[in-house]
């Protein structure tokens, strides 16, 4: 009895579903990406060589955690954000450069008020617990 809806509620949708999937993620992390390329301070921790990879990696770590495909596991096994982060200096200034491109990508997605607030809280959280260091 596939798609049966029992009182009329619809299905769940993951929030990666409600916002348009991988397009609209891939889109984030692209935008993203052409600020951090112009970033004195940022782009030297980005591998220019493998700019690609990078934006690949993001896309799926950002989709798996909002409800879409887990290939990021898959392919990357538990994600380990600080432990990945380690080897690079994060300091405020930094988290605060990260956040001002994901910033401007996420005012490029134009969402709605409280999806924006919903996916802004956690890119926040998120860069502050990157945060490695408070030197200079």
């Amino acid at each position: 009895m596939s798609g049966l809806q029992i009182g009329g509620t619809p299905p769940l949708r993951s929030f990666w579903e409600h916002l348009g999937g991988r397009p609209t993620f891939e889109r984030l992390v692209r935008r993203f990406y052409e600020g951090v390329r112009e970033d004195e301070v940022l782009w030297p921790m980005y591998p220019e060589h493998d700019l690609e990879g990078a934006i690949q990696r993001l896309t799926g770590f950002l989709e798996q955690y909002w409800g879409g495909p887990s290939t990021y596991s898959q392919e990357r096994g538990h994600p380990r954000l600080r432990m990945r982060h380690q080897p690079f200096r994060v300091n405020p200034e930094a988290r605060d450069h990260w956040l001002q491109h994901m910033r401007v990508a996420v005012d490029e997605l134009e969402l709605a008020p409280a999806d924006d607030a919903m996916l802004w809280d956690y890119l926040e959280r998120a860069a502050h617990a990157m945060v490695n260091t408070f030197e200079e």
